[in-house]
């Protein structure tokens, strides 16, 4: 049964709009407290990230929460996967993040996880769904929830990030450039770093409430590239406004994307004999990263796009390393959710085992060039049921032969079908991206033309 509210991370939205409103927050707040009441006292965690909106649906969910009975902590501004360990410490029934992740500061959005700080299952969403079509009523007032704050949230959190490295483990001597995207990680991340004996230059860390993403942070790393090679620091480290995305830039101002660090970690856990199963990537994931899988043979298996299928496919199999080329990395073995500082940690620890800086890391994986040509859709259709769109792919498959693959993905968010190839020669797989993009193009026009 599909989902009215719940998308594949939560419920997004620009603000003002329908659903991300206040009257929709306080109904969402009293449906979600309703439902996860029913076994008896509940309590619910509540964080947020810098945007200026996150104290307007901060409220509107505390107000719906109370009337329904189930006592509220507010962390305030917390990064997404310090909810996530919060909610599991605090053995809370919930735990709740406002945040709109690396977008912009005028959208916002919700996020739920459970008591063990993973997505909330489908029966959960479903059953919050459902109570937000029955009236909104309040329980007596004796039992109202009540709400305190978590004054320490903070340092509870570095201190967990810190005990995901060895005992010991020191990181005196690097001088890191830090871009916080001035997001929900301002006040923690640098604190991490510095605690461990970095040197910390800070970039994007002073949130103002309307500059979060703002040419800054994972999904914008040019200002990070610059600020590194003028310092001559030794690496970058760059978060998004929720913390849970990893991007870094080596000492030359080269970025490492998701796919080359969760290279990094897995090769050094590979080389530690440390690493149980095998890794989870996503139907993105560069085809060199697969390869160097391969070699290693260690087994990789791709799903879907989005931190929640990489999660499930890992707990599925019971491995512990999964990750997305936009820089979602989960290290499953210390926590239970994608977390940008962790990742970085475990990088950083990489380094400092090995001895090799960070683009020498990099360099053990080699990327494939890849190209990618958006074409519009003008009606939502299953592709693999038009004969003449899986024939062209068939045919560049074979031109390619083994050297790269060939990807078409509708998006989930835009009226388009991503084309996408991989392979050797930058040249010849733009010339087939081409190619077969016009093929899908005249596959769905004649299509419309049926109609």
């Amino acid at each position: 049964m599909s989902k009215r509210y719940f998308g594949t991370d939560g419920i997004r939205g620009k603000v003002g709009q329908f659903p991300i409103t206040p009257d929709f927050m306080l109904k969402l707040g009293w449906a979600a407290g309703k439902v996860f009441a029913r076994e008896g006292h509940s309590k619910i965690l509540i964080g947020k990230d810098t945007r200026i909106s996150g104290y307007m649906f901060e409220s509107a969910l505390e107000a719906g929460l109370s009337a329904a009975g189930v006592d509220v902590l507010l962390t305030g501004p917390m990064p997404t996967p310090a909810i996530a360990y919060l909610t599991r410490t605090f053995q809370a029934n919930a735990g709740i993040v406002i945040s709109a992740s690396h977008n912009a500061f005028g959208d916002n959005g919700i996020k739920f996880f459970s008591t063990e700080g993973t997505k909330l299952p489908d029966a959960l969403e479903h059953a919050i769904e459902a109570q937000m079509d029955l009236v909104m009523t309040t329980v007596d007032s004796a039992s109202l929830g009540k709400v305190r704050r978590v004054p320490d949230a903070p340092g509870r959190y570095i201190e967990f990030c810190k005990s995901t490295v060895p005992l010991g483990f020191s990181l005196s001597g690097l001088k890191i450039v830090l871009d916080c995207a001035n997001g929900a990680t301002y006040h923690v991340a640098p604190e991490v770093l510095r605690e461990l004996g970095a040197v910390v230059i800070e970039v994007a860390s002073a949130p103002d409430g309307l500059n979060i993403n703002e040419a800054c942070g994972a999904t914008a790393p040019q200002r990070l590239q610059k600020v590194v090679v003028a310092e001559k620091a030794d690496l970058g480290i760059a978060l998004d406004g929720d913390g849970d995305r990893l991007i870094m830039v080596d000492h030359l101002g080269e970025v490492i994307d998701g796919d080359e660090v969760l290279f990094i970690i897995v090769q050094r856990m590979h080389e530690r004999e440390a690493l149980s199963g095998g890794v989870v990537g996503t139907l993105m994931t560069n085809f060199g990263f697969e390869r160097a899988m391969n070699e290693m043979s260690v087994p990789f298996i791709r799903a879907d796009v989005g931190d929640r299928y990489v999660m499930a496919a890992l707990a599925e199999r019971d491995w512990i390393l999964g990750g997305e080329s936009s820089g979602h990395i989960v290290c499953r073995h210390l926590t239970s959710t994608g977390d940008g500082i962790i990742s970085a940690l475990q990088v950083l620890r990489a380094m400092r085992e090995t001895g090799k800086s960070l683009h020498d890391l990099k360099c053990g994986m080699s990327k494939l060039p890849q190209v990618m040509i958006n074409v519009k859709m003008p009606k939502r259709v299953d592709l693999r049921g038009v004969d003449a769109v899986q024939s062209a792919v068939k045919d560049t498959e074979s031109q390619l032969g083994d050297s790269g693959r060939v990807l078409l993905r509708p998006s989930g968010t835009e009226p388009v079908v991503r084309v996408m190839i991989e392979g050797e020669d930058k040249c010849f797989i733009e010339k087939l991206c081409k190619e077969l993009a016009e093929e899908v193009r005249n596959a769905l026009e004649a299509l419309v033309t049926q109609d």
